[in-house]
């Protein structure tokens, strides 16, 4: 072949190469999300996308915000519910609320839902907002109890003709339980000036990290499951419904020095900034009392409960108190087994779960928990009844505290509606509302104003376990 033939064939050769590897450049950067377009993946961290996630999809580092465009419980997914959250998307709110309709009547016990129907019912009208942020993409079981207070307190508000006649729009924030993320959502809801007012987050190291920016962005925050005593520190734009641990350990510590019983160990996860503020305030609160601690048991890496019940009994203890948090939860729970009714158990309020009665059975019968809040420890409230109704079973304290720091913003806003007013308004000493627990009011250093309710394992047949904590006098 002559070279003149053969130059254009090169030529064709070299432009066809060259459009093959520009295509598989362009295609592997699309396919890991590196081009600058807007087309969102099914786990998109970006703050306030519009772009719904694909059915039985969660994001998997938290950051996330919908007001019901997207999809962040990835637990309760219709057909239904996925159609009301395109149609969110798409300012379709007339077709939403058919869908959304649809989708709790077919599972009325979905709170997500719920929250969404609520706003798509608001469209474009005015309404106050306030957020809550939830461990969506970490703990789904803990971010339903939560959204089903808030849920419950906006349709009743909304249902009722709105704050003052304007309804209350709710929008769900994922943090993952993260600290880190917990911080950056809280930089973004505090530069949405619509949003009034916060309800979070989950865990004391998540709302620790988060508070330090709400005060300094003057954005009222009220955690309703947080507990740690530094959390009192923050400043005065944050409050929790929930009670610090120097109330559960006051409880706690009362409980076994009136029982005569003087000697105890202590059981806790040093990583955990709760575990080790319930141990830290437990043990102070004995020793004020005249009780003494025999022991200070580390459970979060290298545990022995046999041992460690075994020496304790040893030196003469008489109680184990569990100030165990959740990821420590099966310690605690050998450390029950362990024990087998021999000395007294105590426990703070992440034992307070459905998976002691189940798991614990005769070995923990007797123990003494601290619970936020327990339906049957006032019979006059009517809270409980009303959850009934509406979810079609119990709801757990966090879903009751989530309703009360609902109820506080709903007051504050009527009272002033913005971010400075609800501020002023909940600082005010004689600053009180009818919540689920009762009335709530707070202190100067923002901590709910109520005791812990003590709880006793027994045995019962509500939970379908043979054993039913049961409220103490």
């Amino acid at each position: 072949m002559s070279q003149k033939n053969e130059a254009p064939i090169l030529i064709l050769s070299l432009l066809i190469t060259l459009a093959a590897l520009g295509f598989g450049v362009y295609w592997l950067v699309g396919n890991l999300g590196l081009l600058g377009d807007d087309r969102p993946a099914a786990t998109s961290t970006t703050p306030g996308s519009s772009d719904p996630a694909a059915p039985g999809s969660s994001p998997a580092t938290g950051g996330q915000l919908s007001q019901g465009d997207r999809l962040l419980v990835s637990s309760n997914v219709s057909p239904q519910k996925q159609a009301g959250i395109q149609a969110i998307a798409a300012g379709n709110y007339s077709e939403a609320v058919q869908q959304l309709e649809a989708a709790i009547a077919a599972n009325r016990n979905d709170p997500e839902a719920l929250i969404y129907l609520n706003n798509a019912r608001i469209a474009d009208r005015p309404a106050y907002t306030v957020a809550i942020a939830v461990p969506a993409s970490s703990a789904t079981d803990s971010t339903e109890e939560l959204l089903r207070g808030i849920a419950q307190a906006q349709n009743e508000v909304n249902q009722a003709g709105g704050i003052q006649g304007t309804p209350l729009k709710v929008i769900i924030a994922d943090d993952g339980n993260s600290p880190e993320t917990a911080a950056q959502l809280a930089q973004t809801l505090a530069g949405q000036s619509d949003i009034l007012g916060v309800i979070g987050h989950f865990s004391s190291d998540a709302t620790l990290a988060a508070g330090e920016v709400y005060q300094q962005q003057n954005l009222p925050v009220i955690s309703p499951t947080s507990t740690s005593v530094r959390i009192s520190g923050l400043g005065d734009y944050v409050f929790r419904t929930v009670q610090s641990d120097r109330f559960t350990a006051d409880s706690l510590a009362r409980y076994m020095l009136d029982e005569n019983l003087q000697q105890a160990a202590v059981f806790y996860d040093s990583s955990s900034d709760y575990s080790s503020s319930l141990k830290d305030a437990f043990t102070s609160a004995v020793f004020s009392g005249g009780g003494q601690i025999t022991a200070e048991v580390d459970v979060s890496s290298g545990f022995d409960a046999n041992a460690a019940v075994e020496q304790a009994i040893q030196q003469g203890t008489q109680v184990l108190m569990l100030a165990t948090n959740t990821p420590t939860r099966p310690q605690a729970l050998q450390v029950i087994a362990a024990n087998r009714q021999r000395l007294q158990l105590l426990g703070g309020d992440s034992l307070f779960t459905a998976e002691l009665l189940q798991t614990g059975q005769t070995n923990a019968m007797g123990m003494v928990v601290a619970a936020p809040w327990h339906r049957d420890a006032d019979p006059s409230a009517t809270f409980p009844q009303a959850a009934r109704q509406l979810w079609g079973g119990d709801v757990s304290w966090r879903s009751a505290m989530t309703y009360d720091a609902a109820q506080v913003f709903i007051a504050a806003i009527a009272q002033n509606p913005s971010r400075s007013g609800i501020h002023q308004a909940i600082n005010t000493p004689n600053f009180s509302v009818n919540g689920a627990s009762g009335t709530i009011q707070f202190l100067p250093s923002g901590d709910r104003n109520r005791a812990a309710q003590l709880v006793v394992v027994q045995p019962g047949s509500q939970s379908g376990y043979g054993y039913d904590f049961t409220p103490l006098p």
